[in-house]
């Protein structure tokens, strides 16, 4: 069968090709070619701005529109390169070398890739993707989630909530806060994440710049690929490498995304526990089916698919982020195989936002289910009364609270106050016990 949407053997690529499509830009076959293709070009001319050969101003801008205009034809002529060099990054040289032919430079032709091995174009492109892939797919995307959370957590900051630690009933929250713990985490690991530098390698075979430095021994050639690397593709170089780059960054950028997916997933059971608690209901989409056998059901698969796609990628990104600083000696090729698979956590990550922004904007609060488990649970005051108690120097006041309310059945407000009533203190202290309800009792937060 010819590839398509119905065939794709991975999803991503199949049933969900519609929501990730655009990031092909970054994560496909000819992107990575593309990126290639852009390495050389970019080189070629930082030799030329070295004054290694003339380049007039016009054949420089012909030189960008290379990989400026650079097509899936173009990609397709170098794919048919590679079948003879069965090697991908050479191909990119030769048909570079074709494009100067018909831009009349055949006579520069041997500059391009000089002094180079693939690793160096290899480890540049893939950091030069990475990088454009967050800044401008990624960080916008959880930028945006972390905005909405706050937005949601100050619309209802007033909103009392029953807490539950170890899933039973605890001293009272306020939902806005609930919220803005996820928030906060998330805009902690984001500080994190974006503090990591993108590095590149780009050193030569074994990255000494054997080939350049015997060359021309009086360039300073570290001082030429620290400032081509920086200035040019924006990227930090390692400056003391193998023939590769030894990815201890990059997967300190897998490991920060994993982190952030991680509190995501806690995100999507918490939503999802509420939401079969009644906290919230769900909008109806006209047409939607929950069940094929139950028609009333408004199931929370966004929150649903969300987990499972940060599930799969976090998978993906824990390999890589293990496998990849891990070379034989200066150079084995596993890296090669495993870097080729860096979209796919990516693309699921992408996903799963796309889901939890979906299941966010059907979210309806019911705050009337709130308050009616808030008035079945008048035990959780205990606490503040015993507390009162306490600052009172009220003989045992845990202890007390304990007999009456640990493992008992229907705590009432009756319950408590008429408890309140047995105690020797003074009026306006019964008064102030009486006070706190659950439904006021959710202390302090910075909201």
């Amino acid at each position: 069968m010819d590839l398509s949407a119905l065939t794709a053997i991975s999803p991503i690529d199949g049933r969900y090709r519609n929501q990730v499509q655009h990031l092909d830009h970054y994560f496909s076959e000819f992107a990575l070619i593309r990126y290639r293709v852009l390495i050389e070009i970019e080189y070629f001319i930082a030799l030329s701005n070295k004054k290694f050969f003339p380049i007039k101003p016009q054949q420089l801008k012909a030189l960008r529109k290379i990989y400026q205009q650079f097509t899936p034809e173009h990609a397709f002529e170098i794919k048919s390169i590679e079948k003879i060099t069965n090697h991908d990054v050479k191909a990119v040289e030769y048909f570079i070398k074709r494009e100067l032919d018909n831009l009349k430079l055949d006579k520069l032709k041997e500059w391009v890739h000089f002094g180079l091995t693939s690793q160096d174009i290899n480890n540049t492109a893939i950091p030069l993707f990475w990088k454009e892939s967050l800044e401008n797919e990624y960080l916008p995307s959880i930028a945006t989630l972390v905005l909405q959370l706050k937005k949601m957590s100050s619309t209802w900051k007033d909103i009392p909530l029953l807490a539950r630690t170890h899933g039973q009933p605890a001293s009272p929250t306020r939902l806005g806060k609930e919220i803005m713990v996820f928030a906060e985490r998330l805009e902690q690991q984001l500080q994190l994440l974006q503090s990591i530098p993108y590095s590149c390698k780009f050193g030569g075979a074994t990255g000494n710049f054997n080939a350049h430095y015997v060359a021309y021994p009086k360039t300073d050639w570290i001082k030429f690929a620290n400032d081509f690397c920086s200035n040019v593709l924006g990227l930090q170089r390692q400056q003391y490498t193998t023939q590769i780059e030894h990815y201890d960054n990059f997967a300190a950028h897998f490991d920060g995304i994993k982190r952030i997916n991680t509190i995501l997933i806690d995100f999507c059971r918490d939503i999802w526990t509420y939401i079969s608690m009644e906290y919230f209901r769900q909008k109806v989409k006209k047409g939607e089916v929950g069940s094929s056998a139950m028609p009333h059901k408004v199931n929370p698969i966004d929150f649903e698919n969300a987990e499972g796609n940060l599930g799969i990628a976090n998978a993906l990104f824990e390999h890589l982020s293990a496998k990849l600083p891990i070379s034989r000696l200066q150079r084995d090729l596993t890296d090669s195989t495993v870097l080729r698979n860096v979209g796919v956590p990516f693309a699921h990550t992408i996903l799963a936002l796309k889901s939890i922004d979906k299941g966010i904007s059907k979210l309806v609060l019911n705050e009337t289910k709130i308050r009616e488990d808030l008035d079945h649970n008048w035990a959780v005051v205990a606490e503040a009364i015993q507390t009162i108690l306490r600052r009172e120097n009220y003989p045992n006041p845990y202890e007390a609270l304990k007999e009456l309310t640990r493992g008992a059945e229907n705590i009432s407000q009756k319950t408590i106050h008429k408890f309140i009533d047995t105690l020797r203190i003074s009026r306006s202290l019964k008064k102030e016990l009486k006070a706190v309800t659950p439904m006021n009792y959710t202390g302090l937060t910075a909201i």
